[in-house]
Parts: structure tokens; C-alpha cells; sequence
């Protein structure tokens, strides 16, 4: 009887949830280790303790595997919880820097994923970095306006041409760091903050 086998597929659909999660849960501690370098699926297997048919299943592909790992660590450890809705763009932009020096896998692993999206062929990384872009200018514009209503930020600015540059200069700050950890960020976020703000710029 159909109602008999509804509990037992409920049951097992659950354990499926359940089981991915796990897979992801230590997925992510692998790539905040070693970013995506060298890597494929069948590696990333036995790093997490799987099969390769089993991170397959649950996965599909490489892409789809670093974008579920991308997502599920920004959707944990969101650095714009603490920054709180009233800090400006480059207190913001702080606290993402100060975020991902602890987690340099995790960055590098962005990097790969926005880089990839470039390239024809790669729909999963594609609709991941443009959703992405999407929704953090959206919420950087935002946060622009009451910045500007509360008088922190210069009105003459428009909020939607900042976010671009906010993301540019995070997305690019990170990629020098990424190969040179000696570059100025602190510096050149200083430089930028006064750029936005009524302050005069440092020397």
C-alpha cells in the first residue's frame, strides 16, 4: 500500500539530507585546509572519508561540490552578522579581510570558483558567482544609502557605483594577499574609507 512505503522513502530521503551535510560538514574543513588546489573529485574523496561514487551521488561534479562548499561556509560564518546593518561599506570590507585570514582554503577556493565562472562550460560556477555579485551589491548599495542618510559616507556618491568598487577592491585586495601576504590591506582600506567618507585621504 502507498501509505506504508511513504514513511520508509520520508526516512530515507532524511538520511540522505543528512548524509550530504555530513559529506559537506567535512568537505569544508578540507578546503579551509588546502583551498582547491590539485584537486578532484576522487582526492576530495578520500580526504573526507567517502567513495568516489558516494561524493559523486550527492554531488554530481568538482563545480558542484565547490560551490555547495562555498555556499554552506558564507551561509555558517557570514562576516556581515557581526559587522552589524549601520557599519559602513569599508567596516565591512574589515571584517571580511579580518575573516578570511583565518581561512586562506576558503578564499582560494572563492577565487577558483569566480575565475572558473569565466570560462564557457561552467554553468554551476557561473550562476553561483553572478547570484553572488548580484545579491552582495544589492546589500552594499543598501547599507550605502543609510550610511549617507546618517551622514557617514559622502552624498555625493552613488550607492550602486560603490558597491561595485567595494567588491573590486575586496575581490582584489584578496587575490594580492592570496599570493603576497605583505601587501598593504589595512592601508589601502584606510585610503579607500577616507576616499568615501568626509575624512581627508592619508599620505
Amino acid at each position: 500500500m502507498p501509505e506504508e512505503g511513504a514513511p520508509i522513502a520520508r526516512g530515507s530521503y532524511a538520511k540522505g539530507i543528512a548524509r550530504r551535510q555530513e559529506i559537506l560538514d567535512r568537505a569544508i574543513e578540507v578546503f579551509a585546509r588546502r583551498g582547491s588546489e590539485k584537486t578532484s573529485l576522487r582526492a576530495i574523496a578520500e580526504e573526507v572519508g567517502v567513495t568516489h561514487a558516494a561524493l559523486k551521488h550527492y554531488f554530481g561534479s568538482l563545480e558542484e561540490l565547490l560551490v555547495a562548499v562555498y555556499r554552506e561556509s558564507e551561509r555558517r560564518g557570514d562576516p556581515d552578522d557581526s559587522a552589524g546593518p549601520d557599519a559602513t561599506p569599508v567596516e565591512l570590507l574589515r571584517q571580511w579581510t579580518e575573516s578570511n585570514r583565518e581561512v586562506p582554503g576558503l578564499v582560494q577556493l572563492y577565487s577558483t570558483l569566480v575565475a572558473t565562472a569565466l570560462e564557457e562550460g561552467h554553468d554551476a560556477a557561473r550562476d553561483f558567482a553572478t547570484e553572488r555579485f548580484a545579491r552582495v551589491r544589492s546589500d552594499l548599495a543598501d547599507r550605502v544609502r543609510r550610511n549617507q542618510a546618517a551622514g557617514r559616507l559622502r552624498a555625493d556618491v552613488e550607492p550602486d557605483a560603490v558597491a561595485a568598487l567595494v567588491i573590486a577592491a575586496s575581490d582584489g585586495l584578496q587575490t594580492q594577499w592570496l599570493l603576497d601576504p605583505a601587501v598593504p590591506q589595512d592601508a589601502a582600506l584606510s585610503l579607500l574609507d577616507a576616499l568615501l567618507s568626509h575624512r581627508q585621504a592619508p599620505l
